[in-house]
């Protein structure tokens, strides 16, 4: 569908959140189209690691979730644009237009949230999230990987760190989020939408 547009390319396809955000600095794309539900590093914090990296990428959120925490959280980040799967048919060419342009392309019930956000919301976390900057980069990136099952010494391979430093990591995350056992880190994970159910 957008390889049919003329003048557009897509310059590459990534497997996985960590894969998307090097792609993304290597080959310098114009804009980013990202799903929540990326293994290995999801789509939020893959957006969350190309903002703070200083590219200019415009990124568009392309996924099934409609939760409102999630669509304040996919704001936060500042993503140009957040787009349903079940309306990419009739939308996401248009949705890859404005975001080029500059502008933002939210479907209604996105912008209902973010008027919803204007008037009535206050930056208070759901009970028992923590907010993005609470972990670091590297923490986050930590912590999704345990809850999807990695051993530490898989986590320390995925990262290209030392075993020892991902045990590091591991023991701080931990600690960080008062978690005493792996099911306790999936909890908080679940909770906070790193992974999905």
């Amino acid at each position: 569908m957008l390889e049919a547009e003329p003048g557009w390319q897509v310059v590459a396809e990534a497997a996985d959140g960590r894969e998307a955000v090097a792609k993304t600095a290597e080959l310098r794309p114009d804009v980013v189209l990202l799903d929540i539900g990326m293994p290995v590093l999801n789509g939020l914090e893959a957006a969350w690691q190309i903002v703070e990296s200083g590219s200019r990428a415009k990124i568009l959120m392309l996924t099934v979730h409609d939760s409102d925490a999630m669509i304040r959280k996919v704001l936060a980040v500042g993503i140009r644009g957040y787009v349903f799967k079940t309306d990419a048919a009739t939308d996401l060419v248009n949705a890859v237009k404005d975001v080029q342009n500059g502008n933002t392309f939210f479907t209604s019930r996105v912008a209902a949230v973010v008027l919803d956000g204007f008037i009535h919301y206050r930056a208070r976390p759901p009970e028992g999230s923590v907010l993005p900057g609470r972990l670091t980069l590297r923490q986050r990136e930590v912590t999704q990987l345990l809850a999807e099952g990695h051993s530490t010494k898989e986590v320390a391979t995925l990262l290209q760190v030392s075993v020892k430093t991902a045990e590091t990591h591991r023991a701080n995350v931990m600690r960080r989020l008062d978690c005493h056992s792996v099911a306790e880190l999936v909890r908080y994970a679940l909770r906070n939408q790193i992974i999905e159910a």
